[in-house]
This record gives C-alpha cells, structure tokens and sequence, in this order.
C-alpha cells in the first residue's frame, strides 16, 4: 500500500489538521479558509449526515481554488466512501479501523486514516499496511496513552483527534504524535494566537 506518502506531505511542515463537524456549507467554508490562511494544509469536513456532504462539495470547491487537500471524515461504511471520494476527497478518516473499508480506499486510491484506541487496533493496522492512525479518542486516552503504544510500535504515526484544541495539543505533540486534529480553534482567536505563540501554526490569519 502507498496509502501513508500523502499523509506524510501533508504533515511535512505543519502538523495541525482543520476538522469541522456539523456546520453548513457557508461556515464550513469560512473556517476553512481560516485554517488555510493559517497555514494548515488539511482539512477535514465529516460526513454523518446528508447536510454534511453538501459542507464536504462546498469545502472541496473552495480548496481546490487554494491547491489545498480536503478529507472527509466518519467514513463508516463503502457508499459514505465512494461518496466522498465522487466529490473529490482527496482523503478519509475513520472513527474506527475496519479492514474492508481501508481495503477499498486502496482500490479506489484515495488515502485512509483510521482511528485507533487499543494496541490490537494499532499492532492490526499496521500489519495491514498503514502507518498513520488516528488516536481517538485522544482527550480520553491521554497523553501517557501516546507514549505507551510508541514503545511496542516506535513506527506508528498518530494524529491526536478528539477533545483536541490549543490547551492541550502541545502535550500530544510531545508526547509523540506527528499532527493535531482541531476544530473550535480556527473559529476562536485566543486558542489560534496560542497555536501560533507555540509554534504549531506557522500564522494567525488577519
């Protein structure tokens, strides 16, 4: 599998995803752009209900504009998958690890990153051929959590996703996860000055 080489550009330079849930396609659109402008390359809009695809086209528009890559996220099941990846996803990300949806993401070709909370599910994953995986949820499992799994499986590389924000992402940066999942931060101008005061963002969008 080649799934991991996107997700490795992606996270070259910045290590903080955008993740926007349950916002129209105005809101979604603008948070977006607050989080390109500050630098991040990825984004991810998730894809539970009908309203959420239309946020998923209407970011994917705006990001192709930008040259910036869009993922849908909560990706369950094979048609939320072939949906997203119709409207030019150029990503998914799982809430939880399921090998028939990551082996159809390799047929269809577009990346996959799911989401882990055991050592089972991390020592499944990459045994199935993919080295990005999502802790989630990552406010539950902790920081500690991190350095744990990192001892069996130094090859992993998480992204911290769940209760994410500005108080708290530093810690799962050292703690050694290689990105951030987070999403009120883009919306808040305290939280994204600290992303930035931090180094974790390279901007603050004016």
């Amino acid at each position: 599998m080649t799934q991991d080489q996107p997700f490795d550009r992606l996270f070259a330079d910045v290590r903080v995803m955008g993740i926007f849930r349950g916002l129209s396609p105005r809101k979604t659109v603008e948070l977006c752009h607050a989080a390109w402008d500050a630098g991040v390359t990825a984004v991810e809009v998730p894809v539970q209900t009908e309203e959420a695809f239309g946020a998923l086209a209407a970011a994917v528009a705006a990001g192709r504009e930008r040259g910036r890559s869009v993922g849908a996220g909560t990706v369950r099941f094979p048609a939320q998958l072939r949906r997203a990846t119709e409207l030019g996803a150029q990503f998914t990300v799982a809430p939880g690890l399921d090998l028939d949806i990551v082996r159809l993401s390799d047929e269809i070709g577009v990346p996959h990153l799911p989401g882990v909370a055991t050592s089972t599910d991390i020592d499944t994953g990459l045994k199935a051929g993919l080295t990005w995986l999502k802790a989630f949820p990552a406010s539950v499992l902790g920081a500690e959590w991190v350095r744990a799994q990192l001892a069996p499986f130094p090859e992993v590389r998480l992204v911290a996703t769940g209760g994410m924000g500005a108080a708290n992402a530093r810690e799962f940066l050292d703690a050694g996860c290689r990105a951030v999942a987070v999403g009120s931060a883009f919306g808040d101008p305290a939280q994204l000055a600290r992303l930035v005061d931090e180094g974790l963002l390279p901007t603050s969008p004016g």
